[in-house]
């Protein structure tokens, strides 16, 4: 694949379709400079977009904890990722929706004369950790915690709360490893850098409590598809030297899908049959 300021196709860029390489910001862009950003991950499987409404009402949402309103109503977002889709000739895809505080009268920490602009693109592709999904995915520990609620707005997809998640990465790969696991401010287990995280033990399925992080699409619905399979699920938290005691262990998020744990760190576990059947069925129902 070329890089992704040089290809082919079309985004959407505050409504309209533009050339990909003519959808450009200015250097001195608020976002770039202070983070100003919010975003949505979303996948298009068979032409339609999993869960998509629920996507832009987040969009929304992260974007008003960020002190900034979306210029588009949901349904123009949802238009917006089909048109993207449709110019592009794809059926299965990647789909990232986002919004920012652009270049404006304001160049400081306070933006709010500036412009709030959106895009949406897309890009094709396949297992966000490759053969993973088969065998199991290497996690190495992070010493990266996520932040109190306090001091970031740790609910929202706002794109500064993946700075440390960046770093994370960047280091588990060198040693590696697929991806990094890492604790919250308390010393909890709380996520992967860009996943959620469940365990496996005696038959039921525990995972973190998200008061710090993320609540994620896909984790809200595996969890109802375990429940429906009358499997127990336990949302609390969950300390450190507990991983020594799980079975199965997954990970769940747009990019990630339901992906296999093998290891984290000098942990180790099996893909069971839990962690099988969970897998498939999502894949089933993303496709049905």
């Amino acid at each position: 694949m070329a890089a992704y300021d040089d290809r082919d196709g079309k985004i959407w860029l505050d409504g309209k379709l533009v050339d990909w390489r003519s959808a450009n910001v200015h250097l001195l862009t608020h976002a770039l400079h202070y983070a100003s950003s919010v975003f949505e991950g979303e996948r298009c499987y068979s032409g339609m977009i999993f869960k998509s409404r629920l996507h832009s009402e987040r969009l929304h949402y992260s974007a008003n904890c960020l002190d900034f309103e979306v210029p588009y109503s949901v349904d123009e977002l949802e238009a917006a990722k089909y048109a993207m889709l449709e110019a592009n000739g794809w059926k299965d895809a990647y789909v990232r929706a986002f919004a920012w505080r652009g270049a404006g009268d304001d160049m400081g920490v306070s933006a709010r004369r500036n412009p709030v602009r959106v895009a949406v693109a897309g890009w094709e592709w396949g297992n966000y950790y490759g053969d993973a999904k088969m065998k199991g995915a290497k996690l190495d520990i992070s010493k990266w915690r996520r932040p109190d609620p306090q001091t970031a707005p740790s609910h929202a997809k706002a794109a500064g709360l993946y700075m440390i998640c960046t770093m994370a990465k960047h280091a588990a790969e060198a040693k590696g490893c697929s991806d990094a696991m890492m604790f919250d401010y308390r010393g909890y287990v709380a996520e992967a850098t860009g996943a959620n995280i469940f365990f496996v033990k005696n038959g039921e399925v525990h995972t973190p409590k998200p008061d710090c992080f993320l609540n994620g699409i896909t984790r809200q619905t595996v969890i109802g598809m375990l429940k429906e399979k009358g499997v127990n699920v336990i949302e609390r938290h969950i300390m450190p030297d507990e991983l020594e005691g799980f079975e199965q262990c997954w990970l769940t998020g747009t990019a990630a899908e339901v992906t296999p744990v093998g290891h984290i760190g000098d942990y180790t576990f099996e893909v069971g049959a839990l962690t099988r059947d969970i897998s498939e069925s999502y894949e089933k129902l993303v496709r049905s």
